[in-house]
């Protein structure tokens, strides 16, 4: 399945050039044209799912064991000291393009990025932790 307007449909049949990294019958690896740090890769799924909650869960499983195995390579070749996977669901979570993908960001330390790749912290207390979790476990 394929959305005729989405861009990274057309990146992942490669009707739009890239700098493939990786393939197979299921994602493509590119270099990120705006990245964050050198090396900043997008593992996209070939098939158009719009975010996690449409992914069907072997997809989602095979996607993470992909960009582990992404990250660990990247790690040995480029020689970073850390290493962020990010995947992002809904505008709110920073999702820009609406077609499910994963973010390698190779770490460096000094590259600029520390501060912007946090969040601040809440402080909630017991009964706050005790009512969401009450909620969630099920």
């Amino acid at each position: 399945m394929r959305e005729s307007d989405c861009i990274f449909c057309k990146i992942a049949a490669g009707e739009i050039p890239s700098k493939t990294i990786y393939e197979d019958e299921k994602f493509r690896v590119i270099l990120d044209i705006n990245p964050a740090t050198k090396g900043h890769a997008l593992v996209i799924v070939k098939e158009h799912y719009e975010n996690i909650y449409e992914l069907p869960e072997d997809i989602a499983a095979a996607a993470m064991v992909l960009a582990k195995r992404l990250a660990k390579h990247m790690t040995e070749i480029l020689k970073c000291d850390g290493f962020n996977i990010i995947q992002n669901n809904g505008k709110t979570a920073g999702q820009t393009v609406f077609h499910f993908h994963v973010h390698l960001i190779p770490r460096y330390e000094g590259d600029g990025n520390q501060e912007k790749m946090c969040w601040d912290h809440l402080e909630l207390s017991q009964e706050e932790l005790d009512d969401i979790c009450q909620k969630l476990f099920q």
